[in-house]
């Protein structure tokens, strides 16, 4: 552990042998293709689909009064009356699923979906949270019986809102973006015949097998055993993956009625509208400070545009709240926040999860601060920041952070970007008055991992031919685990990676699993890997006493097995061992059923990795055009098991992050009409549009596992968007621009450059 190992995954990813599941198509597999909504908010009024049902091909169609699920509610920590039907006969957003046709081929069921003719009586729509939160606004679940969803509160006392000597506002907009993986949605049922007790089995594209397994087989009213769910290979996920689609549930609700393997795939544009969405909080912010800089107090008050089925979502923003001080000493916290529903694509869980959120918003008000105080940004963060000797401690939010050095990160980014070289350029463009507008921003943050997820499975046996076989409830799509895990057992039991099976995403395989989410798998995973191989090695050692008439507490781990400590040729290989272990005659101590252990690893608390980042920002102030020079990003994920998986989740994660803040953008119009469905209208920047990251990491290992790992694959995207935003609106502040909203297009960012000159220039003639 602790080595720059290659990814075991990679060859099969670029020479093709991996599989998705756009790549399976089994003997008499049928397609279906779904009629969805062009409508935000209506009812509908009939559904006409016979010239569907007689075109070539068509195998049938089915609206909502054909299938016999019952609603399915949204999340357990909502209401029990937000649910949702796989086929709605209201339609809440457009791309609202309202009827399947299912043919021999997908062109088929094309063609066929559009004859299906809908009758739609419409209903007003509401696409602003503001006003969905009116007492008159339109009712998108009329069971619920008012838009909102849920709220979230920390209030603080009253008194604690004080000892101040100035107060900054604003109003801040996180806006929506959409998860766009490069693989769409995609399922694939079929009956399974028994295998492993599975009457089905689905492939889909998921970050958590077992809860697809365990929601499907609930939709069917079928034990959880009888679906066998698989996620094979999976083209990225961030979040939005993690979610169970309706379109799983009627996959394999089709393949049992009809007896024929059912796939689908998403088109793009349908995953643009469908799959779930992330960000879309609009943050009203209050700021205390001392005249020295020292913060006081903050309030934020939270509105958050739910979508129209709220399910994590509407959750998210207790994780704003949770993470409402950062990584500063702020004494009093004020939180209120409230979840709205409107007729727009759900809002699900988006690389970062509710911690983008609460950074964007208390890096920009600290900024603020800095403005008007007079205080160097980095300065002011610099004075805030808590101290190595503050943990552990509990924020005034709720938060149990483990350990942290924010000053160090802070000062390595500093350092590394060379930041006062950086800010005497600043001074010497615009002392010249260059139209390339130089700025630089700064952030600092703190996240947090495995929340509320502290709990996974992890087993390992040796086989009888001394390979080593892991399963762990994890589910890699992209980060590297089979490698990761291998490094694992590898340290444990000496074994190199080409001896090792790692056996994940497959229900059939893993017995139970919390899956792949909330940057969790390492610290979660890794640590029941690693518990269930020092089992292994435990009982291994008593065998191999045995074996090598020796004392247990002598026996070490050598190449290919265990061996006599000092005696190299007295060595025991792991085939022997897993022999000896099947055996009759066991030593005291072992029990019977092989070279085996399992184990539910629970780490009992959630870790809290942090950064700090430093982006350099051009802006063409003739066109608006802002690109990102130099991104220096400075994170701490505990100890480093492999700095390239580490450094690939950095990357990533810093990409999403400048995304965010200069290119994406989901937007509907005032009638719920999504204005973004391809790629040509939602800008994804492509590798021309990013710098060359500079990365660097400091180790704090938290003890609350025994790899002393925290989670990394959402750091990058926390620390990068504020670190982004604070340098396009420095280089923006000599022109009198307080604030501008993110993304910051071209056209956004060239009219407030044309106001404010224009401004500049009337106040000059006058």
């Amino acid at each position: 552990m602790g080595n720059a190992v290659l990814r075991r995954e990679d060859p099969d990813l670029l020479t093709g042998e991996a599989r998705y599941v756009g790549d399976m198509t089994p003997p008499s597999t049928v397609h279906v293709v779904f009629v969805r909504s062009v409508m935000a908010h209506a009812r509908i009024a009939s559904v006409d689909a016979e010239a569907a049902r007689s075109a070539p091909g068509v195998v049938g169609v089915y609206t909502a009064a054909d299938v016999p699920i019952a609603p399915q509610q949204l999340f357990t920590m909502l209401p029990p009356e937000l649910t949702r039907l796989p086929l709605t006969d209201k339609a809440r957003y457009v791309g609202d699923a309202i009827a399947a046709v299912v043919a021999e081929s997908r062109a088929a069921a094309v063609d066929a979906a559009e004859l299906v003719e809908v009758d739609y009586d419409p209903l007003p729509a509401v696409t602003d949270p503001f006003e969905a939160l009116e007492p008159d606004a339109p009712v998108v679940i009329e069971a619920h019986g008012s838009n909102q969803a849920i709220v979230f509160a920390s209030t603080a006392d009253p008194d604690a809102m004080s000892g101040h000597d100035e107060v900054v506002t604003a109003r801040f907009v996180n806006h929506r973006m959409s998860g766009a993986p490069i693989e769409p949605s995609a399922a694939l049922a079929a009956p399974a015949n028994g295998d492993r007790g599975a009457a089905v089995t689905l492939w889909c594209t998921s970050q958590r097998p077992h809860e697809v397994r365990d929601m499907v087989a609930a939709a069917l009213e079928a034990p959880p055993q009888e679906v066998r769910v698989i996620a094979p290979a999976v083209g990225g996920g961030f979040g939005p993956k993690a979610v169970v689609y309706p379109e799983f549930i009627m996959v394999t609700w089709l393949a049992r009625r009809l007896g024929r393997p059912v796939k689908w795939v998403e088109t793009r544009s349908e995953n643009l509208v469908n799959m779930s969405q992330g960000r879309d909080h609009v943050h009203d912010v209050e700021l205390g400070l001392s005249a020295d800089g020292t913060f006081r107090w903050i309030r934020i008050n939270v509105t958050a545009n739910v979508g129209a089925y709220p399910a994590i979502g509407a959750i998210l923003p207790s994780y704003t709240m949770l993470m409402a001080s950062g990584p500063y000493r702020i004494p009093a916290v004020h939180y209120e926040a409230a979840a709205a529903i409107t007729n727009t694509t759900p809002v699900g869980a988006f690389r970062g999860a509710g911690r983008p959120e609460a950074t964007v918003t208390l890096e920009r008000i600290i900024d603020l601060a800095a403005g008007k105080l007079g205080i160097d940004p980095a300065e002011l963060r610099r004075r805030n920041l808590l101290a190595p000797t503050d943990f552990p401690l509990t924020t005034p939010t709720g938060a149990n952070m483990d350990c942290g050095e924010y000053a160090r990160a802070l000062e390595l980014a500093l350092e590394t970007a060379g930041y006062d070289e950086l800010r005497a350029e600043q001074a010497r463009r615009r002392a010249g008055g260059s139209r390339k507008l130089l700025g630089i921003g700064v952030s600092s943050y703190v996240e947090v991992t495995a929340g509320g997820l502290f709990n996974e499975f992890g087993s390992v046996t040796v086989e009888l031919d001394g390979t080593i076989t892991a399963r762990v409830g994890t589910a890699s799509h992209g980060q590297g685990h089979a490698t990761a895990f291998s490094q694992v057992l590898g340290e444990v039991l000496g074994v190199p990676a080409e001896q090792v099976r790692v056996i994940h995403s497959d229900t059939g395989e893993v017995p139970r699993g919390t899956g792949t989410v909330a940057s969790r798998s390492l610290q979660i995973g890794g640590s029941a890997v690693f518990a269930a191989a020092n089992e292994v090695l435990e009982t291994a050692r008593r065998l191999a006493a045995g074996l090598l008439e020796a004392d247990r507490g002598d026996i070490v781990v050598a190449p290919g097995g265990l061996a006599v400590a000092g005696v190299p040729a007295r060595t025991v290989s792991w085939a022997d061992l897993a022999a000896a272990a099947a055996s009759d005659d066991l030593p005291a101590g072992v029990e019977p059923g092989g070279l085996a252990a399992e184990t539910d690893f629970n780490q009992g608390g959630a870790s809290y990795p942090f950064g700090a980042h430093v982006s350099v920002v051009e802006i063409d102030a003739d066109t608006g055009d802002s690109r990102v020079l130099r991104h220096v990003a400075v994170d701490d994920c505990g100890r480093i098991l492999n700095p390239l998986l580490v450094q690939g989740q950095v990357h990533g994660g810093v990409a999403t992050g400048i995304s965010q803040a200069l290119y994406e953008e989901t937007t509907y119009g005032s009638d719920g009409n999504p204005r973004n469905t391809n790629f040509a209208d939602y800008a994804i920047p492509a590798a021309s549009e990013l710098p060359r990251f500079e990365t660097a990491h400091t180790e704090t290992p938290t003890p609350l596992n025994p790899l002393g790992a925290k989670g990394v694959g959402e750091s990058g995207t926390i620390g990068s968007t504020p670190a982004v935003q604070s340098a396009v609106l420095d280089a923006l502040a000599p022109l009198g621009i307080d604030h501008l909203d993110m993304p910051f297009t071209p056209q956004r960012v060239w009219r407030a450059i044309a106001a404010a000159e224009h401004s500049a220039f009337g106040a000059s003639a006058d």
